[in-house]
């Protein structure tokens, strides 16, 4: 008999871990940190503004704009590059990557997702994405900003959100940063106990970066654990345009900016300040370690 009471309270324990994993995915997904972004003039970005947007349900988004440090001569216009940073992230824990790695000749836009940061709400996949939306289009109609030249990043999980965005609206490119393939295979990969069909979470790159048919940049550290780098070279290989990997030698998850350095910059700058919607080759490189 004891035996059998350690294996009903073990089913009973799993079944309430099964329980919780069901109504709190969401949190785990999105955790939401807080913390107001600052004012980007104050913080080294002279022309900088902060932005507000509102959503279907009045729900007030907060964010950043940079115009171009190396603004173009006369009337030309200047590619724009939208940013959806990591789950655990916010503008005002990221700012200074953006000061470090907004390309000189672009324009940056980048929003709080709602319950982020300085945002309202409550972060759900659906509102990461008409977040994305409505950023999208406040970059387009900035004046001076080239509609044919948006260009929008994703990392870990803004790659879901850049991603999704790239497949329904024109772009000229894309870049993500250590891509996961699914919402489902990042839960088999550290939460295997668990079973399938609780997942309410989507969050497929793999299905919808085939939606995607311009230029795509992947960069991808080579000892991430939390993100492999084979999902990242799974989601580079399903895209059905123009494709170029960069594997970042010794960076995990969270130090690719660091590990990557110049390298990093560099290349992200090259895309953006040098693509026109014209195929190349789909290559790989690494940068140093």
């Amino acid at each position: 008999m004891p035996l059998v009471r350690v294996g009903i309270g073990v089913v009973v324990a799993y079944l309430l871990l099964v329980l919780l994993a069901w109504v709190f995915q969401e949190r785990v997904a999105f955790p939401a940190p807080r913390g107001a972004p600052p004012d980007p003039k104050r913080v080294g970005f002279a022309a900088g503004e902060r932005i507000e947007l509102v959503t279907a349900e009045r729900t007030k988004l907060v964010g950043w704009y940079l115009p171009p440090r190396t603004p173009p001569v006369g009337p030309a216009r200047f590619p724009g590059l939208l940013w959806f940073y990591g789950n655990g992230e916010t503008i005002a824990a990221i700012w200074p990557v953006l000061r470090d790695f907004q390309p000189p000749t672009a324009a940056l836009l980048v929003v709080d997702y709602p319950g982020y940061g300085g945002s309202e709400g409550r972060p759900t996949e659906p509102r990461l994405y008409e977040a994305a939306d409505l950023a999208y289009a406040a970059l387009r109609g900035r004046p001076g900003v080239d509609p044919a030249r948006i260009f929008i990043y994703g990392r870990s999980l803004g790659s879901a959100v850049a991603t999704r965005t790239a497949a329904t609206h024109p772009a000229a490119g894309l870049i993500l940063e250590s891509p996961f393939t699914t919402a489902a295979a990042m839960t088999r990969e550290h939460y295997a106990l668990l079973p399938r069909f609780i997942l309410r979470l989507r969050l497929d790159n793999l299905d919808t970066i085939r939606q995607v048919h311009c230029p795509v940049l992947v960069f991808h550290g080579t000892d991430d654990r939390l993100v492999p780098s084979a999902m990242g070279m799974q989601v580079a290989a399903a895209a059905p345009g123009p494709t170029e990997v960069v594997l970042i030698q010794g960076a995990g998850h969270n130090d690719t900016y660091d590990r990557g350095d110049a390298s990093y910059r560099n290349k992200l700058a090259e895309f953006v300040g040098g693509v026109r919607g014209e195929r190349y080759a789909v290559r790989q490189h690494r940068t140093p370690g």
